[in-house]
C-alpha cells in the first residue's frame, strides 16, 4: 500500500514539473519555474561571465592622459563589427547564456511576456554585444526591450544603452535629443540620473562643445553613487577646463580628485597632482614649496607605478628653473621608469634632443630625435614634422663631421713638429692610462667574483685541480689572453702579425683618432707617435681640398641651419667661419648675402657694414639688384631664376643639350647660393648624360647627390645612382641573328651634325612615304653626340618589315631615299644612345661571322 501511495505520489509531481515547463502556458507555476531558471542559472552564470568580461577590460585597458579621458572605460577600435569571431571569450559566454535564457524560458503568450525576467536577458545581450564592440547588433537588443517592455523597470537602463550605442556609431545629436527625452519624461534614479548626464557630456565632447559638456559633468559627478566614476568625472571636468583656458577652474576639479584620496583609483590623483603642478606658475615665492611638493609624491611608496610621469614634472620644473643637467637627469629617469607610455617616451626623448642640439651635440641628439619618431604614430602631423627634423639633423651631423674632421686635420697640419709630437705623447699618454685603468677595474672584478666563488661550494670542490677545472685559474688566463692578443676568433694561425684588434674609438682634445680613420690598429702600432705623425697629410693640394671641404660644409651647416632650424645665430657662426677660412670664389658672396638677411632679420648692427661690402666688391651682382630694388628685381620674370630654368628645360626638350650644358653652368654660376641651383645641376646632369653617355652621366648624377643631398634634387640623383643607372649599365647586346624575331624594331639613318639640312629634308621625306604607304611609324631625329645624329623611324613589329621598308623607300622610284641605314632592336637602339657604342654594335651585330 504504501509503496502504491509513493508511485502516485511521484505520478503527479512529475507532471506538475513537466507542465510548468512548457513556457506556452501563463500559470502561476509556470510564471516563478521560468523566473527562478532564469534568474538563478542562465542569467546568473551569464552576469558572473559578464562582470569577469568587463573587469578584464578594466585590467587591459590604459588611459591616454595626453588627451581628454573617455567617460567610459573602453577601448575602442575603428572597426565596426558584425560577427562574434575574435572577441573576448566572457562577452561571447554571456552572450550564448542571455540568448539561453530567451529561447528555452521566453514566455510571450498572447504578445504579452509573462516571465519577467526576459527583459534582463535582453539587456545582458545588448550589454554583452556593445562591449565586443557589435554595435548594430546591440542596439537591435536595446530596442527590443524599448518597443516591447514598457513596464519593465529596465526600460531606462535600456534607453541609457541604446543612446551609448548611437554615441559609439557617431549619432551624437540623436543621442542627445534621445537623453534630453529620457531626462523629461522618464521618473530616473539617481545613478540613472548620473548615468545620462554623463553620456550626454560625452556626446557633447565628441561634438566639441566644451563648456556644455562641462555642465552636465558636473551634475553627473554629483549624482552618482560609484567614487570611481565620481573621480574621473571630477579629472574630465579639469581636463576640459585646461581646454577652455580656465586653469582656476580646472585646479579645483583636480582638488576634487585629490580629496577623494583611496576611494578612487590612485592613478586618477596622481595625474590630478601633476596636473594642478602644470597649471600653477612657478616663482620664487612657491619655488621651494613646489620642489618639496614634488620631491614629497616622489618618495611616497603608494606612488611608485607612476614614477614615470611624477619624474617628468621634476624635469619640467628644473628646466622652467634653468637647471638643465638635473632635467636631463630626471628625463632619463622618466624614461627608465616608464610603463609603456608612448607618448611620454616621445616627449622626454624630445626635451634631451633640443638638449644635446642646442649644445652642438648633433649625434645625440639625432639618436634622440629617432626615438621620438619610434614613439609617434605614423601619418600624425607630429610625426611627420619629427621625421622631416630628423632627416635635416642627418644632414646636419653629415656636415659637422666633415667639419671637424677637417678642421683636425688642417689643425694638426698647421702645429710645428714639436708640437705635433707632444700633441700625440700626450694623446697616446690618455690611451695608456686608459687601458690601464680599465685593465685594473676588470682584475678587481675578477678578483671579487673569483673570491666569491672560491667561499662557494663549486670553489672548493674545484680548488687544487687541474688548470682547466681550476676555474680560478682559468679566469686569470683568459683575461691574460685578452689583454696580451685582443679579443680573436677561433681560426688557424689566430697568433700571425696581420691579424688587427678592434679598439674603441678614442678622442683626444681637437682630433678624432678611430678605427675609420686610422684602420684597425696594433698596439705597437695605437701607442707609437710615428704611426700617428705618418698619418698627418704633408701635401699642400691635399690641404687645399681639405679646407675646400670644411668651408663647403660650413656653408651648408650655415643654410640648413638657416632655412630649416631658424637658428640665426648658430647659421651666421657658420657662415662668418667660412668667410674668416679664405673660401672658393662661388662660396663668398651668397655666404655674403645670407650674413646680410640674418643681419636683417636680427637687426645686428653689422647689417650696414655687410650691405656696403655686396654693394661695393659685388655692385653687378643679382645681390646686388636685389639689395637695392627687391621689388623691382623680384617683379622681373623674364629674367627671374625660373624663368631661365624654364627656357632652358624647353632647350633640353628640343635635344639642345650642348646649348642646355653652356647655359645651366653659366646660372649655376650666377646663381650660386640661391635654392634653384640644384635644379640647373640636375638639367646639367640630364644634358650630359644624353649627349657624352653613361660615364659622364654616372660623374654628374654623383656630383649632384654629394653636392646637394639635402635637397629634393640630390635626394632624386641618390636614388637614380642606386636604382636606375645598374639598370642603365647593361651594354650586353641581344642577339638579332634571323629575320623571324618578333618585338620593336627602328631603321636608322645616320648623319653628321655638319650634315643637318640633309638630315632633316630626309626625315620629311621619310615622313611623306609613311603617309603614302599608310604606315603607322613615327619618325624621330635623335642627337648621338656632338658630331653624330640619327633619324630614326620606329614601331616595326619584325626585322622583315624593317628591312622591307628600308628596301622599298630604297628601290621604289616614288620614293629613293637611297641614305645609309640599318636596322636595330629596340633595346640594342636604347644601349648605343646610353653607352655611345655604335661602332661595338656594328662589329659584334652588324658584321657578318665567318
Amino acid at each position: 500500500m504504501k509503496l502504491h501511495i509513493k508511485l502516485i505520489l511521484c505520478t503527479v509531481l512529475g507532471g506538475i514539473a513537466l507542465n510548468s515547463c512548457s513556457t506556452k502556458k501563463d500559470a502561476f507555476v509556470n510564471r516563478n519555474w521560468h523566473a527562478l531558471n532564469t534568474k538563478y542559472n542562465t542569467l546568473y552564470n551569464g552576469n558572473i561571465a559578464f562582470d569577469e568580461g568587463r573587469e578584464e577590460l578594466n585590467l587591459n585597458y590604459k588611459d591616454d592622459y595626453w588627451e581628454i579621458l573617455p567617460i567610459e572605460r573602453l577601448e575602442v577600435t575603428e572597426d565596426i563589427k558584425l560577427d562574434s569571431e575574435d572577441n573576448n571569450p566572457n562577452f561571447i559566454i554571456a552572450e550564448e547564456k542571455a540568448t539561453k535564457a530567451i529561447q528555452k524560458h521566453s514566455m510571450d503568450i498572447k504578445d504579452v511576456e509573462r516571465n519577467p525576467q526576459t527583459d534582463e536577458a535582453f539587456l545582458l545581450l545588448g550589454k554583452a554585444r556593445y562591449f565586443d564592440q557589435r554595435y548594430m547588433p546591440a542596439l537591435e537588443a536595446f530596442n527590443y526591450i524599448i518597443k516591447k517592455y514598457n513596464y519593465s523597470d529596465k526600460l531606462n537602463e535600456a534607453h541609457i544603452w541604446r543612446e551609448k550605442v548611437n554615441i559609439r556609431l557617431e549619432n551624437e545629436e540623436l543621442a542627445i535629443k534621445n537623453l534630453k527625452r529620457l531626462l523629461k519624461y522618464e521618473q530616473l534614479s539617481d545613478q540613472e540620473y548620473a548615468d545620462t548626464r554623463a553620456m550626454i557630456a560625452q556626446a557633447y565632447i565628441n561634438e566639441k562643445v566644451l563648456d556644455t559638456a562641462v555642465q552636465n559633468l558636473k551634475i553627473a559627478s554629483h549624482y552618482t553613487k560609484k567614487n570611481p566614476e565620481k573621480g574621473r568625472y571630477y579629472y574630465i571636468i579639469g581636463q576640459l577646463y585646461n581646454r577652455l583656458g580656465h586653469k582656476d577652474s580646472a585646479n579645483y576639479a583636480f582638488n576634487k580628485v585629490i580629496e577623494l584620496n583611496r576611494r578612487s583609483p590612485r592613478v586618477y590623483m596622481i595625474n590630478a597632482e601633476i596636473q594642478k603642478l602644470r597649471n600653477t606658475e612657478i616663482t620664487s615665492e612657491n619655488s621651494e614649496e613646489i620642489l618639496e611638493y614634488l620631491t614629497d609624491l616622489q618618495e611616497n611608496r603608494e606612488n611608485r607605478p607612476f614614477l614615470d610621469k611624477i619624474y617628468r614634472q621634476m624635469a619640467e620644473y628644473y628646466l622652467d628653473r634653468e637647471n638643465d643637467s638635473l632635467a636631463v637627469v630626471y628625463f632619463n629617469k622618466s624614461l627608465r621608469a616608464t610603463q609603456n607610455e608612448p607618448k611620454l617616451n616621445a616627449l622626454n626623448y624630445e626635451n634631451l634632443a633640443v638638449y644635446h642640439f642646442d649644445r652642438n651635440e648633433y649625434k645625440l641628439a639625432g639618436a634622440y630625435y629617432d626615438s621620438v619618431v619610434s614613439n609617434l604614430e605614423e601619418n600624425t602631423k607630429r610625426y611627420r614634422r619629427t621625421k622631416k627634423k630628423l632627416d635635416n639633423l642627418e644632414d646636419v651631423i653629415k656636415y659637422e663631421d666633415i667639419a671637424h674632421r677637417t678642421d683636425s686635420i688642417i689643425s694638426l697640419y698647421n702645429l710645428p713638429l714639436a708640437e705635433r709630437t707632444a700633441y700625440f705623447e700626450e694623446h697616446i699618454a690618455k690611451l695608456k692610462a686608459a687601458k690601464e685603468a680599465a685593465a685594473k677595474k676588470e682584475e678587481r672584478r675578477l678578483a671579487a667574483g673569483f673570491a666569491q666563488f672560491a667561499k662557494s661550494k663549486g670553489g672548493k670542490e674545484n680548488k687544487g685541480k687541474f688548470y682547466f677545472y681550476n676555474l680560478t685559474s682559468l679566469g686569470y688566463g683568459k683575461n691574460d689572453f685578452v689583454q696580451r692578443w685582443g679579443k680573436r676568433t677561433l681560426e688557424d694561425d689566430w697568433r700571425w702579425s696581420d691579424k688587427r684588434r678592434v679598439l674603441p674609438q678614442e678622442v683626444a682634445g681637437n682630433a678624432t683618432v678611430s678605427n675609420d680613420s686610422l684602420g684597425t690598429v696594433t698596439d705597437e702600432e695605437n701607442f707609437s707617435v710615428d704611426y700617428y705623425l705618418d698619418r698627418v697629410p704633408t701635401d699642400v693640394a691635399v690641404i687645399d681640398s681639405l679646407k675646400g671641404e670644411r668651408n663647403f660644409a660650413n656653408y651648408q651647416l650655415g643654410l640648413i641651419y638657416k632655412e630649416k632650424f631658424k637658428e640665426n645665430l648658430l647659421a651666421a657662426e657658420k657662415l662668418e667661419k667660412v668667410l674668416d677660412a679664405d673660401p672658393e670664389e662661388r662660396l663668398v658672396l651668397p655666404s655674403k648675402y645670407n650674413l646680410y638677411k640674418i643681419y636683417e632679420e636680427e637687426g645686428s648692427p653689422l647689417l650696414a657694414s655687410m650691405k656696403q661690402d655686396i654693394l661695393q666688391n659685388h655692385g653687378d651682382s643679382r645681390y646686388a639688384e636685389i639689395i637695392l630694388n627687391p621689388r623691382a628685381v623680384l617683379e622681373d620674370d623674364a629674367d627671374s631664376p625660373e624663368a631661365r630654368y624654364a627656357a632652358l628645360y624647353r632647350l633640353y626638350r628640343q635635344q639642345e643639350y650642348l646649348k642646355t650644358i653652356t647655359g645651366a653652368e653659366e646660372n649655376i654660376e650666377k646663381y650660386t647660393g640661391d635654392p634653384i641651383v640644384p635644379k640647373f645641376e640636375m638639367l646639367k646632369a640630364n644634358a650630359i648624360g644624353r649627349l657624352n653617355g653613361f660615364k659622364a652621366f654616372e660623374e654628374a648624377l654623383n656630383y649632384v647627390a654629394l653636392t646637394y643631398p639635402n635637397n629634393p634634387e640630390g635626394k632624386k640623383a641618390e636614388t637614380m645612382v642606386a636604382e636606375q643607372l645598374p639598370k642603365l649599365a647593361v651594354k650586353e647586346f641581344s642577339t638579332e641573328l634571323g629575320s623571324t624575331g618578333t618585338g620593336n624594331w627602328k631603321v636608322v639613318f645616320p648623319f653628321r651634325r655638319s650634315n643637318d639640312e640633309i638630315a632633316k629634308r630626309v626625315k620629311k621625306e621619310l615622313e611623306d612615304a609613311i603617309i603614302d604607304l599608310r604606315y603607322k611609324n613615327k619618325v624621330s631625329k635623335d642627337i648621338y653626340t656632338l658630331e653624330d645624329q640619327f633619324v630614326v623611324v620606329h614601331g616595326f613589329k619584325s626585322k622583315d618589315y624593317a628591312l622591307g621598308f628600308a628596301e622599298l623607300i630604297k628601290f621604289n622610284k616614288d620614293y629613293r631615299i637611297e641614305n645609309e641605314n640599318f636596322v636595330i632592336l629596340s633595346t640594342n637602339y636604347k644601349i648605343i644612345q646610353v653607352h655611345k657604342n655604335l661602332q661595338e654594335y656594328k662589329s659584334q651585330i652588324l658584321t657578318p661571322k665567318p
